[in-house]
């Protein structure tokens, strides 16, 4: 056999062991704008959904299933921006950032791990809303505590199974450039960086989308559907106004969340453009977990209550010690 006979371009294949990631523009005003904007954001991210997690925990007027599962959206949101805005940030501020091709994976499983959750608490949360208006006699039966322990429980660990084993997926793929990459590690733009057979990995992908996005939203809707059928039975206006205003929050964070996945999973890759790409993963991934709090506490009269309720004693207690 000739010398080198055996080195085929496959055996030549350079491994990327490091993925760059692609920022906005090369103008530092643009630049300091920006981050300054991001870690506005980012701060009143944390604080506002640490706020309702303290709110409902210490809060008796909020210890009721609707905010139980708020809080547990609440961490979801906080997951996914400490994941991804703390890496974004560092992107703006230096053109030509960059991460470890096993931290890009590591990121993508917490993201993976928060987009799948928030989908099975948002259809958790549309069970309650439905139970609670189109059977109110039977909700304090049937959402007691043991039920909501348990849907939690059961959206959490479904969660980290699909994100777990997508992970597991990628991780064994080989990638061996290009290596740039749109502010975070998600799944399809790995796919296009590796240069392994992904045709396995984006059949399971799709599959999983079914009982993940597919079932979720489907169920949500038949909610919404029962619900709205229900209130348009009340006679009274100011009946079927507080009846729709006890889930008005919910269907506002449903239409943004779904609304972006439809964007950036459902409609072909090809009709993204760089800039919408970089302008709806800011969206989703940084100023929606930052709305959630603000869309569930500004008309929400009990988590208001509470918030006023919480001032009030912190002052007296602050007044004590002076």
């Amino acid at each position: 056999m000739p010398s080198g006979a055996g080195d085929s371009p496959v055996n030549r294949v350079f491994n990327v062991t490091t993925i760059f990631f692609l920022g906005f523009y090369n103008k530092s005003t643009f630049h300091l704008l920006l981050f300054t904007l991001l870690l506005q954001i980012y701060i009143v991210t944390i604080c506002g959904n640490l706020l309702i997690i303290t709110l409902v925990t210490y809060s008796k007027i909020l210890h009721s299933p609707m905010y139980f599962f708020l809080t547990q959206l609440s961490v979801t949101d906080l997951m996914l921006t400490t994941d991804i805005a703390p890496n974004m940030l560092n992107i703006v501020l230096h053109e030509h950032a960059s991460v470890s091709l096993s931290g890009c994976i590591t990121q993508y499983y917490f993201f993976a791990l928060s987009v799948t959750s928030e989908c099975f608490l948002l259809t958790v949360m549309s069970y309650d809303r439905y139970l609670a208006i189109c059977s109110p006699l039977h909700y304090v039966s049937i959402m007691n505590q043991a039920l909501c322990i348990r849907l939690v429980l059961i959206s959490w660990l479904l969660s980290c199974s699909v994100a777990l084993l997508l992970t597991l997926d990628l991780s064994q793929l080989q990638f061996c450039g290009p290596n740039t990459i749109v502010f975070f590690c998600d799944f399809n733009p790995l796919m296009e960086l590796s240069c392994s057979d992904v045709s396995v990995v984006q059949l399971e992908g799709t599959l999983l989308s079914i009982p993940v996005i597919v079932l979720p939203f489907l169920v949500i809707v038949i909610s919404y559907m029962f619900i709205v059928l229900t209130i348009s039975k009340i006679s009274s206006f100011s009946g079927r106004r507080k009846s729709f205003s006890t889930c008005s929050s919910h269907l506002t964070v449903v239409s943004m969340y779904y609304g972006t996945l439809i964007i950036m999973y459902v409609l072909p890759n090809e009709e993204h453009s760089q800039i919408i790409t970089k302008t709806m993963a800011l969206l989703y991934t940084v100023l929606i977990p930052c709305l959630n709090p603000f869309i569930y506490s500004l008309r929400n009269k009990d988590i208001n209550e509470a918030f006023r309720s919480s001032v009030r004693n912190h002052i007296i207690f602050f007044r004590r010690f002076r």
